[in-house]
């Protein structure tokens, strides 16, 4: 199952080019992290969602206009630092998750497709970084790899945006705009194995990025393990697992896409509205 949530607050199952407006089917009364969060936090299940006979529901066209992010505010959102070799390599560095640990990014920086992602800074390299983002949809803490995967809702691309400036990575990572995710969650019972997706991304139409989660370093499995280990995951939080190679700057005016079999595209553009000089932020200096 596919499931999108809607700029008005609606849970959509996407078959097609059709949807399924399950919200008053489930009952939900969807709050500020949208419906889809609201089903899992009164303690909504996958086993719920695969029960819903869809084709006794009425079904409409999809307008991929109208979809929001399908998560509005997460509970937390974890990000996974230099978990491909190659990104590795490219970044010249030495250290992995081992090392570093997991990250969180503000759940503010969530956006949806089709929205822009907002650079802060006018002489400042921003890049875009195109993920696979990992759903949980049952609260796991300290949970060993090999039962890690019970505890996915489901899976949908991610783009983890970075200013490449001297902050921690919370900080840079974590502006407004910096998370697109989406277009929709596709449920665990559809991917088989996490562990063989094909990701690709764009900048306009020069493919970046172009790998396979095959080769992470920390699998799906074991990073949930890690991550469970030092924080609980509860509904609804989301895991980007990390960047391959080929991450680069993107400028205003520019499309960023990211693509990963079986889970859509995400598509979003980008603006300088709003950026200011390095030297102009808040704050002494």
């Amino acid at each position: 199952m596919k499931l999108a949530s809607t700029l008005d607050r609606r849970l959509l199952a996407v078959r097609g080019d059709h949807a399924v407006d399950l919200t008053d089917a489930l009952g939900l009364t969807p709050g500020p992290g949208g419906p889809l969060l609201a089903f899992l936090e009164r303690g909504g299940t996958l086993d719920g969602l695969l029960a819903i006979d869809l084709d006794a529901l009425p079904a409409q066209p999809l307008d991929p206009a109208r979809l929001a992010a399908p998560l509005a505010r997460p509970g937390k959102v974890v990000g996974a630092p230099v978990n491909y070799r190659d990104h590795q390599v490219e970044m010249a560095e030495q250290r992995t998750i081992a090392d570093y640990g997991v990250f969180l990014k503000a759940t503010s920086s969530v956006i949806g497709p089709n929205e822009h992602v907002r650079l802060p800074y006018t002489d400042v390299r921003t890049d875009h970084e195109g993920e696979l983002g990992v759903v949980i949809g049952r609260t796991a803490t300290r949970v060993p790899p090999e039962r890690a995967l019970d505890h996915v809702l489901g899976y949908a691309p991610v783009l983890d945006i970075t200013v490449r400036a001297g902050e921690d990575r919370s900080t840079r990572k974590s502006f407004d705009t910096f998370t697109p995710f989406g277009p929709w969650v596709t449920t665990a019972d559809e991917v088989p194995d996490p562990g063989a997706l094909e990701l690709r991304c764009w900048v306009d139409d020069e493919l970046r990025q172009h790998a396979s989660t095959t080769d992470l370093l920390y699998d799906v499995a074991e990073l949930i393990a890690y991550t469970s280990h030092v924080m609980t995951l509860h509904p609804g939080d989301v895991i980007a697992t990390g960047t391959p190679a080929g991450v680069g700057p993107i400028a205003a005016g520019q499309r960023v896409a990211v693509e990963i079999s079986g889970l859509g595209r995400l598509e979003v553009r980008v603006t300088d509205e709003g950026a200011i000089p390095y030297a102009e932020r808040p704050g002494p200096r």
